[in-house]
């Protein structure tokens, strides 16, 4: 398949057009709603999906296939923020604050973005490693806690005490649903799992595409704000998940994940969070502006992936495997 097929293969999904159709809402000024319940309600069901389906894949793997995996994308969020947040000082002079807020969000992990390639990788009939749920929960809680304690040390620790925003990390919706679905689909297994299956996994599609009509929604009435951001950070926002993407596909590569693997990593890295980590920086980093990072996330970068990045990591990771044609 080529890349224009690959392409086409993500564009014309129905997530990818349902976001589409959300943000059109959006920008005609429509009175389309989701209502607050029923997001709250499918972000849910989504989050514990993703996590007792992995869970159960997790069940057929030795610990010592996963240690590696799990290393590199500890390292890739402990490494994205660092980069990041130098690179928001020395180059666009952002404050020590917002650097860090910024870096938190893009060194974390979208777990939508996350179900967007996994639903990408089966239309091109790509496997990937059944484990790579784990490393959704993985990666979501140490960008944050670097990013903090970076923010905090130049801002002289201002804040909720580093104790209470790690607790307020750990026990945020995201990371408990993950989380307890991956324990929950381990230890039941794919036997004991079949009963529910066919709530958590033939009902998954469905939801996933009323979900991105809400993301399409809110990224519509966020790209209202965009004019107030600098070009620089716009720029941040497309160039920081390339840079990201890059690194997660190679790492994958140098851990031995297949391509469908390295093209998850790859798209986890380039992913930004706007859930857990708007959370920790509002307890974390109280000084710091919330409404950007939180705008470029979801109004840039969110878009950017769901529509180009996918098919652009997946095509990366292709070259790595098979070596330029």
């Amino acid at each position: 398949m080529g890349p224009l097929e690959l392409l086409a293969a993500n564009l014309l999904s129905p997530i990818v057009l349902s976001f589409a159709l959300g943000v059109a809402a959006a920008w005609v000024r429509s009175d389309l709603k989701i209502p607050d319940d029923l997001y709250s309600a499918l972000s849910i069901y989504l989050l514990l999906a993703i996590g007792m389906k992995g869970g159960v894949e997790i069940s057929r793997f030795a610990p010592s296939q996963i240690v590696w995996p799990a290393i590199a994308t500890v390292a890739l969020g402990l490494g994205t923020a660092i980069l990041d947040f130098g690179f928001l000082r020395r180059a666009l002079r952002v404050s020590a604050v917002d650097a860090a807020a910024l870096a938190a969000h893009y060194g974390s992990v979208s777990a939508v973005t996350f179900i967007a390639c996994s639903q990408y990788l089966e239309a091109v009939t790509t496997p990937a490693e059944g484990f790579l749920p784990a490393l959704v929960a993985l990666l979501e809680v140490p960008a944050i806690l670097i990013a903090l304690v970076l923010g905090r040390s130049a801002s002289n620790g201002s804040g909720e005490p580093m104790g209470a925003v790690i607790r307020e990390v750990l026990a945020g919706r995201s990371i408990v649903l993950l989380v307890g679905g991956l324990v929950i689909g381990a230890l039941a297994g794919k036997e004991r799992f079949s009963p529910v299956a066919p709530l958590f996994v033939d009902l998954y599609r469905g939801a996933l595409v009323i979900f991105l009509l809400e993301m399409g929604l809110t990224a519509g009435r966020r790209a209202r704000e965009l004019r107030r951001i600098g070009v620089g950070l716009l720029v941040f926002a497309v160039a920081a998940p390339l840079v990201h993407g890059l690194l997660g596909v190679g790492a994958g590569r140098l851990v031995g994940l297949s391509v469908g693997g390295c093209t998850t990593l790859g798209v986890l890295a380039a992913s930004a969070s706007y859930i857990a980590a708007p959370a920790a920086v509002r307890l974390g980093l109280p000084a710091a502006n919330p409404g950007v990072p939180l705008t470029l996330a979801i109004a840039v970068t969110f878009p950017f992936n769901l529509a180009l990045g996918i098919p652009l990591f997946h095509r990366l990771a292709l070259w790595m495997a098979e070596g330029p044609r």
